[in-house]
């Protein structure tokens, strides 16, 4: 494996974040290109990505709160985001197809996690699906609940980081 080179999102990187996103999430569920572009000219703090060669093959993305609500969609857009706030909410862990099953999704996580913990937030909250839970629990998410949220009409799990 290549050793991945990390980095904060800049406007230039939204056609390629976009990409990616659309590339590895599955119908409704990837975000759009405004929701991507958006994230990164409101909060390049939070959305870090992952580089080989300089061409970007991941990312993860996410917002602060001072009070979480996962399936409030507005915040998709940074609806209520306050880079003060404790709490990170997650909305995009992706490496891109080709790039999957190699170890550089736990690396991207790694870092995030080391990051947002640099950056003096207290908790991480992500959503997931059914057979990521495991994985999420192995990074030291624990389980939250069902979400409410039927975002791109799949099911959801809240899960939570205590750093």
């Amino acid at each position: 494996m290549s050793t991945p080179v990390f980095r904060r999102a800049t406007p230039a990187d939204t056609d390629r974040c976009f990409d990616i996103e659309i590339t590895s999430y599955e119908g409704d569920e990837a975000a759009t290109r405004e929701k991507i572009a958006t994230r990164i000219n409101l909060y390049p703090e939070g959305f870090l990505c992952m580089t080989l060669d300089d061409e970007i093959i991941g990312f993860i993305n996410a917002g602060c709160a001072w009070e979480v609500v996962m399936s409030d969609e507005e915040f998709k857009e940074l609806v209520g985001h306050d880079p003060a706030a404790p709490n990170a909410v997650i909305m995009s862990v992706v490496v891109h197809p080709d790039f999957q099953g190699k170890g550089y999704a736990s690396l991207l996580m790694r870092e995030f996690i080391a990051q947002m913990k640099s950056m003096g937030k207290k908790t991480i909250h992500l959503m997931c699906k059914d057979r990521h839970i495991d994985l999420y629990a192995h990074f030291g998410y624990r389980y939250i609940k069902p979400s409410s949220s039927d975002h791109g009409g799949m099911a959801w799990h809240e899960m939570m980081m205590t750093l």
